[in-house]
């Protein structure tokens, strides 16, 4: 599996650090997302695939099966 994330969609609303913290964060300045693991162990795989549906701009996108 690999997550991209496209900043310049990203309207700050969080819910992907609420729910994959180990994968997401936040910007202090603005709250835009950043990508803390790319390519998350399979463990991760199911909050990353969540947090890209509920995404409220559509920023984050998921290449993969692994």
């Amino acid at each position: 599996m690999k997550v991209n994330v496209d900043q310049g969609r990203c309207c700050g609303a969080g819910q992907c650090v609420l729910i994959a913290p180990e994968v997401f964060d936040q910007r202090d300045e603005d709250g835009i997302v950043t990508l803390l693991e790319p390519s998350p162990a399979e463990g991760l795989q199911a909050a990353a695939r969540e947090a890209a549906a509920v995404c409220p701009a559509s920023a984050i996108t998921i290449e993969g099966d692994q």
